[in-house]
This record gives C-alpha cells, structure tokens and sequence, in this order.
C-alpha cells in the first residue's frame, strides 16, 4: 500500500462565513487548486482549522476536495484523534470516499505517555487496519509531542505507513537516517525548511505558503529538481523571509489573509482564534510586496 509522496502539497484552509463553514468558497478555491502545479491538497490538517470543525464538516469539505481536485493531485486527508479507536473510525470512512492517503497527528492530550512504545502501537494498529497508506504527521509545536528516530525507524519498514510530514525544527536528518533503505518518503512541513530538507533527502513538503501563492512553492520545487541551485536558494530566502512575516507571525490567520492577497478565498478563521488587526494586514501585505507576490 505504499505511496509515492513526492512535489508540493498545500495544507488548504477551511473558508468560514460568519462562523459557518462556506462550501461554496472552498469550492472556488479548489476550482483554482486544481490548475495549479500542485502535486497534493492535504485536507483537515492544522492550516484546515481540523479541531474546530464537526466530522460532518469534515466530510463535506472532503467530498468537495475530492470532486474538484486536478487528476494530477494526490488528497491527503488529516484523520488523527486522541484514541486509536477513533483514529481508524474516521480513516476507514474517508478511505471508503477515495482519498489517497491518511496523515495522522500524534495524539497529545495525554502527551506525558506518549512514549516510543505507545506511538509506535498506536500507528502500526492504525496502518494495520487501513486500505490506504499512513502518513505520520510531526507537529510538536502544536501538540507537545516530537516523533523521535526511534519509532521513525520501527515503523518506517511497515508495507502500510508511506512515509512522515515533519513540521518539527532541526530532526530532519535524524529521520532520514532512521528511514535509511526503507520505502519511506519525508515530506517538510513549512516552505522555510523545504530546501535544506530537499538537500538532505526530504521528497517535497507540505507549506502552508503554498495555500496563497502555490507557483511560487512549487517553483522552489522544481528549480532544485532541475538542479538550478542558485535559482532555488534566491527563492527560498525570498520564501523563507515572506513565509516569516505570514504564518510564523500570524498563524492561520495570516495565512487566511495572505490567501486573500493571491486571489483566493481566506477570510477570518473560527474562534477562539481571532482574527487579524489592519495593522498585522498591512504587515503581511508589506512581505508579500517586497516578495513580489503582489
């Protein structure tokens, strides 16, 4: 059940409309998506707004992903939960609606116990019971809990789990090592990582800049595929210092803003998050300016 995860991905955002989710916002921007040289969409992910949203939310924005979707994008759907139990309950209803693969955060709630041992029961279980391959998504500034080489390794030979998003800092060539001779691909999980990851194995990332301005992301890809190095250290550094001024100030809600700046739907995120000040906009406007996104 392996899968070959390879290019860029982006992490799509969940539209809202005075709270509710707006289907038919997220359907124009997939509509743009889908003529994009975008290689994935992961969908209900962390840029998504995942834990804000009810699973018949989830399911819908799914079904829309996967009808408009361009034949050439792979659909990584976000399905972790703080159970194992619930983790293959959601993956297995997914699966059955065609979605390429699954990624599953760690579980953080109790996070103290998440020990190499339980991760390591908790994915094998999951990718066991599964018709799709397994994504391991490592998201430590979010949850608390950093995937160590250790279980990279035990479970990186298994014929089910394809390969990790790492959106963790400095343990890139620790997992790339673990994985050394398995069919497992490491995926960076912010374009600001994207080309030293590449330098040192990764196969592409999921980056969150892509959900605003997707060329440019991919660009960076594909420049360093060519082998035009200089090209692709000129546009990481002007990705890198853009990306800084969005996501790594503001989160979802600069990357929403940013979004609306590249011509797509971003609008304010649910709450608790709040919504950006004009002054943190005119901010993010400034970066994009400079980067010539706009």
């Amino acid at each position: 059940m392996k899968a070959t995860l390879s290019g860029i991905f982006a992490p799509i955002t969940t539209p809202f409309d005075n709270e509710e989710v707006s289907l038919k916002q997220f359907r124009s921007n997939m509509q743009k998506y889908k003529k994009t040289p975008l290689s994935g969409i992961f969908v209900l992910g962390s840029n998504g707004e995942s834990k804000s949203l009810t699973e018949s939310e989830k399911l819908s924005l799914l079904e829309v992903v996967l009808a408009k979707r361009g034949n050439h994008q792979m659909i990584m759907a976000g399905t972790g939960h703080e159970s194992t139990r619930q983790t293959i309950s959601f993956s297995k209803k997914v699966a059955r609606m065609g979605v390429d693969c699954v990624s599953v955060v760690t579980p953080s709630y109790f996070k103290k116990q998440m020990t190499d041992d339980a991760l390591i029961a908790m994915y094998t279980e999951v990718a066991e019971a599964l018709t799709v391959p397994v994504i391991i998504y490592n998201a430590p500034g979010f949850t608390g809990v950093t995937v160590s080489p250790k279980v990279i390794k035990a479970l990186a030979s298994h014929p089910n789990i394809a390969g990790m998003k790492d959106s963790s800092t400095g343990n890139m060539s620790s997992y790339l090592l673990a994985a050394q001779g398995c069919d497992f691909n490491v995926l960076a999980g912010t374009v600001s990582t994207l080309l030293p990851s590449m330098l040192l194995g990764a196969t592409g990332g999921v980056v969150s800049l892509a959900n605003a301005f997707p060329a440019s992301s991919c660009e960076l890809f594909d420049r360093y595929m060519a082998g035009d190095m200089a090209g692709a250290r000129k546009l990481h550094n002007t990705l890198y210092a853009l990306n800084q001024s969005v996501s790594g100030s503001f989160g979802v809600a600069g990357v929403k803003y940013a979004m609306e700046l590249g011509g797509f739907h971003g609008g304010d995120p649910r709450k608790p998050l709040l919504p950006l000040k004009e002054k943190d906009k005119e901010s993010i406007r400034a970066a994009a300016k400079a980067a010539g996104m706009i």
